[in-house]
């Protein structure tokens, strides 16, 4: 480059890095020389300059940063890293195995200096070579599969047993259960809580409907219709997700059950308090499961070596109105 724009690699230097003592003339010479070959600043080899090896970055990959529960613990990874001059790189996982793979390794060619992953892929051995190269790794929501590494997640299984204990306290025996799909490890913890806990209570696990791989607003409200409409409809549905939520409420205005049917939500959302009949939810600490995660990234990079381990949030059942829904007499 330097020969092309005729000047000093010095002075290429400057230009590049926005230094002062370069004429304007002198610094285009180089910007056209650096268009003509597609140069491309190394960031990451910059930043490891001048932070003794650290590029104090981090990635994190999210199944989709527009989902509000991603969204808060984003913004709660943020805080607790910036505080440390980290900057994070977020990225939507799409619940893609492919994408988590090609995001990871992105992450990766940028030297980062840690990751905080929510997987999707059926193993994630294939970070273990960067891992065993003293990488830290943190999961979240869902723990990895292949390897150790720390985590911090919601006890889904306990979550949705407390929804299915409440419906039935008030009465109801004919429940329903629509699900996210089947592949996400904290789907299938959730249904499988939901489904013994009935159990406990007596209740034929054969006679709940089940409906799966909801994943998005408008499957979740066709698989509610079908259910609401069927010769021997539930009194109360659990759903396990906020999507999923958003999918039943939709359904049982359609209907005009809202106020006759009862739901509780996985997943708190903004104004579900302010719904008609307010909507009772099992809350997840997305802020907490954040800031915890934050703290053990920090902890292995500043060189933490005890065994990894699983850290659980706790859930929390916020009754709203919607769960409290008593059966038809």
């Amino acid at each position: 480059m330097a020969a092309l724009a005729g000047v000093g690699i010095k002075t290429v230097s400057r230009v590049i890095n926005d230094e002062p003592g370069v004429s304007e003339a002198t610094r285009q010479k180089v910007l056209n020389a650096s268009r003509q070959l597609n140069y491309q600043l190394d960031m990451a080899a910059g930043s490891l300059r001048r932070a003794g090896r650290r590029t104090l970055s981090v990635g994190l990959l999210l199944p989709s940063v527009s989902n509000p529960f991603s969204g808060e613990i984003n913004r709660a990874i943020e805080d607790a890293l910036g505080a440390r001059g980290i900057a994070v790189f977020a990225a939507s996982l799409d619940d893609d195995p492919r994408r988590e793979q090609a995001i990871v390794t992105a992450f990766l060619g940028r030297r980062v200096d840690g990751l905080i992953l929510t997987p999707i892929a059926r193993s994630q051995a294939y970070v273990i070579p960067e891992h065993s190269r003293d990488l830290p790794l943190v999961f979240i929501d869902r723990e990895p599969v292949g390897m150790e590494a720390d985590a911090v997640v919601t006890d889904n299984a306990a979550g949705a047993a407390s929804a299915a204990a409440h419906l039935i306290s008030g009465g109801h025996t004919r429940l329903a259960y629509l699900g996210d799909r089947t592949d996400i490890q904290t789907a299938r913890e959730r249904r499988r809580g939901f489904v013994e806990e009935i159990g406990r209570h007596g209740i034929p696990t054969s006679t709940i409907p089940i409906r799966e791989n909801l994943h998005n607003e408008e499957s979740a409200r066709l698989a509610a219709l079908e259910l609401l409409t069927a010769e021997d409809p539930p009194t109360a549905i659990f759903s396990s997700q906020n999507l999923v939520t958003f999918g039943a409420m939709r359904a049982l205005r359609e209907l005009g059950l809202s106020n006759r049917v009862a739901l509780i939500g996985f997943d708190d959302f903004t104004l579900a308090d302010m719904m008609d009949p307010g909507v009772t939810v099992i809350a997840q600490h997305p802020e907490q499961i954040g800031k915890l995660a934050a703290e053990r990234l920090l902890a292995r990079i500043d060189g933490d070596e005890q065994p990894p381990r699983t850290y659980v949030v706790p859930s929390e059942l916020i009754q709203r109105g919607s769960g409290e829904i008593r059966p038809p007499a």
